[in-house]
């Protein structure tokens, strides 16, 4: 006999009242995310189906439908369709602060020299942190990139070596083990790839030689040195980064590589 499917978790039992606002996706969306707030909805539970939901709502299906749709685009539920379907509460991933960030740049919001500001203000933060936290394994992975960057520099790879470059500031991030620094500075570095791609290549040949600078400071401990020396560094990038703002659009560069929030 063909194996049972696993039983559907019932739908979690919340109480959602008639909407009456001329906006009504968005008081949908207000109260899903009061649920959540206190605790009615928890990681993983199933909303009731859309019928349940448009008749507890007072909405029509395409009104219940963009609210559900925005608020899967904000990551905090996932839509899953067939018989096995639905929408479930999920696991933020922080995507929606990139996105948001990313939508700021594209529209003209964020500009580069803001861009480049906020990125050594952040870095000046995460260095100290993860100086003092700092593992074995930490500063292996970080000479690690180090050295990957310096390869891909020899072989005149620009792309690779701008990815590595930017990897090492996410590692730095993920020593901090605070997820919101992370999230931001992967937000951060997600746009300043995009303000890269529009810049081209630029000269950074001294970036290597301040790493092994930086990497000697963490090694001895002198946070001060450490944060002056990323000071320095991003300093000098950020005004290559602007100097460049008017050259002719170049080809673009290869994807850039994701990684989770979580401490690696």
């Amino acid at each position: 006999m063909p194996a049972k499917k696993a039983p559907l978790p019932a739908p979690a039992p919340v109480d959602f009242q008639p909407i009456r606002s001329t906006r009504a996706f968005e008081d949908i969306e207000a109260q899903i995310r009061t649920e959540l707030a206190e605790g009615r909805l928890k990681l993983g539970d199933r909303l009731p189906s859309e019928r349940v939901l448009a008749e507890q709502f007072g909405v029509s299906r395409n009104t219940l439908r963009e609210a559900l749709r925005n608020l899967e685009n904000a990551g905090l539920i996932t839509l899953l369709k067939g018989a096995s379907g639905g929408a479930f509460i999920s696991e933020p991933t922080g995507d929606a602060i990139i996105t948001g960030m990313l939508d700021l740049y594209r529209t003209g919001a964020i500009r580069p020299p803001e861009l480049t500001q906020a990125r050594i203000w952040l870095e000046t933060i995460i260095v100290r942190e993860a100086c003092a936290r700092m593992t074995p394994e930490d500063h292996a992975e970080l000479e690690k990139n180090i050295a990957e960057a310096e390869e891909a520099a020899a072989r005149n790879d620009f792309p690779a070596r701008a990815l590595k470059n930017l990897e090492f500031h996410r590692i730095l991030a993920r020593m901090t083990e605070n997820r919101i620094m992370v999230l931001v500075m992967d937000g951060v570095l997600n746009v300043l790839y995009h303000f890269i791609q529009t810049i081209g290549e630029y000269p950074n040949d001294f970036v290597i030689a301040s790493r092994r600078r930086f990497m000697k400071h963490m090694r001895e401990g002198d946070v001060n040195a450490a944060v002056a020396e990323m000071e320095t560094s991003l300093t000098r990038l950020q005004r290559g980064y602007l100097s460049r703002m008017d050259a002719p659009a170049p080809a673009p560069l290869s994807a850039p590589a994701r990684k989770s929030p979580q401490r690696s």
